[in-house]
């Protein structure tokens, strides 16, 4: 056994590998090593967990401001009837919205106090969609967390502002004053403010475009050489888009939709290719 124990150590000493083990070096922290801090260990029920608590949070926070517009109904629905009474005024009319049934009273109330607490929600909602994407970034993209929370909140709100000053009264004056002027406008408030409500929140989302290329560009899904070489193919999506949710068929309509999102779409293109430059600069670095 001796001997044996000798050829070992000979061994050992002619290839350490043999006798010894391999040491392990300590793993790196992931958040100093730079990797992600959660998305990589999180399960997809855990995903949607997050998501549902998120949603959760939205919803609540939708629920209060809702609560608090309920309060000053009657003045946010003066706010939100006044392009319609403009262009009734147009046509020498001068009586307001009607209503049908005996529960529509309520149901405007309803969609009135919506639209306002979607758009009070704004920056709630933002910071929502911030805090369920944060786990899945590097700990030095955490900076862009005010960035992100300034400008989805600013455009949001900017998207519903430029829909309620241009939009709605164009496509207004084309449906009532010129399409419409051989018939007698009887207007129901309930069809009106949904035809509202879905422009003023449908513009503050489309307006939310360079938010989202900007995180498709921090992740490295989407370049700006990408953009760039498909930009007609963009341009015939984005009028095609246009066409659909725009409110009238005729082309000053349809190019009040979609020149702000051609504009945005290069907005998005400038976006992705600074963080394109960012990451070139510290990979040489």
């Amino acid at each position: 056994m001796s001997d044996s124990r000798h050829g070992n150590d000979k061994a050992s000493q002619e290839n350490p590998s043999v006798a010894h083990p391999i040491k392990r070096l300590p793993r790196p922290d992931p958040l100093e090593s730079g990797a992600r801090d959660l998305g990589g260990t999180m399960s997809f029920l855990e995903h949607l967990d997050e998501l549902r608590r998120r949603i959760i949070n939205c919803a609540i926070a939708i629920a209060v401001t809702f609560a608090f517009s309920f309060i000053f109904r009657e003045s946010i629905f003066d706010y939100l009837e006044a392009p319609i009474l403009a262009v009734l005024a147009e046509r020498g009319i001068n009586t307001g919205l009607v209503i049908t049934k005996a529960t529509d009273a309520f149901t405007i109330w309803l969609k009135v106090c919506f639209a306002s607490g979607v758009f009070l929600a704004a920056p709630i909602i933002v910071w929502q969609v911030w805090l369920f994407i944060a786990p899945g970034l590097y700990r030095r993209e955490k900076i862009y967390a005010v960035p992100f929370f300034l400008s989805g909140t600013t455009l949001f709100l900017g998207g519903g502002l430029f829909a309620y000053f241009i939009i709605l009264p164009a496509a207004l004056h084309f449906l009532v004053v010129e399409m419409g002027a051989n018939f007698n406008p009887l207007l129901t408030a309930v069809d009106f403010f949904t035809f509202e409500l879905i422009i003023l929140v449908g513009m503050g989302a489309v307006f939310q475009m360079p938010v989202v290329i900007a995180f498709l560009a921090l992740f490295d899904l989407i370049s700006a050489g990408f953009l760039w070489r498909n930009f007609r193919y963009a341009v015939l999506i984005i009028v095609i888009i246009a066409a659909i949710v725009s409110p009238t068929p005729d082309g000053l309509n349809l190019a009040l939709w979609a020149a702000p999102m051609i504009f945005l779409y290069l907005i998005s293109i400038g976006i992705a290719w600074v963080f394109q430059w960012r990451r070139k600069k510290k990979e040489a670095g």
